[in-house]
């Protein structure tokens, strides 16, 4: 099979991106009511359902069709700080595929470049800060260093979710979590563990794809 992706695998990404954010609903709940409003997972499993939805209904679906229609979901469901960062994230990432219809390892590359400096232009946030860029931060350094997609994919699964462990020792700087002060230690992020979910997804997607199980 070719190593690269089309319009048909990430509509077939967002399927599984619904799927595994509904199983995660009560955990990420769980972790946000700890440090914030207990709704992360509420609220990214609605709108990865929609996202899936829309992603469904695009007549002739391309890399970046299906990532704007998700960054949208992302943006009009979540509301708050998570939603604009997590539609800020595919919405740069959406553009950096420029509507190429076969998107190759560099093309991720460039593309999760793009997503990670969105991301931090608008929250501000830098590893160690206990967000979601504690996870999406190492994975997108840790994807360059595969040199297909199923190693890039791989080594980001493994840095995203130790990114997101890290965070249980962290005093978090943004968000209600902020306030905690050094009570936020003992906690992991829930933002942080949602993103490592996105990657842990998109590793597991492509395994199947290879194994010609999607």
């Amino acid at each position: 099979m070719t190593d690269s992706m089309n319009g048909a695998d990430f509509a077939a990404l967002i399927q599984a991106l619904n799927a595994a954010m509904a199983a995660a609903k009560a955990e990420l709940n769980a972790l946000d009511s700890a440090l914030g409003d207990g709704d992360h997972g509420e609220a990214l499993a609605a709108a990865f359902a929609e996202a899936d939805e829309k992603a469904r209904a695009l007549d002739k679906p391309t890399p970046t069709s299906v990532l704007q229609v998700t960054a949208q979901a992302l943006l009009n469901r979540m509301g708050g700080a998570s939603g604009a960062l997590y539609g800020t994230l595919f919405l740069r990432m959406s553009s950096a595929f420029k509507d190429r219809d076969d998107v190759t390892c560099s093309d991720w590359s460039a593309a999760l470049d793009a997503g990670l400096a969105g991301v931090q232009a608008r929250g501000k946030a830098s590893p160690g800060d206990k967000t979601m860029v504690d996870a999406l931060a190492p994975a997108v350094d840790a994807f360059k260093a595969g040199a297909d997609l199923a190693a890039g994919f791989a080594a980001a699964r493994a840095a995203a979710a130790a990114g997101a462990a890290q965070t249980e020792r962290m005093v978090a700087k943004f968000g209600r979590a902020k306030f905690a002060g050094e009570r936020a230690i003992g906690h992991v992020d829930a933002g942080a563990r949602s993103m490592a979910l996105v990657f842990e997804t998109l590793d597991e997607y492509w395994k199947g794809r290879e194994h010609g199980e999607t």
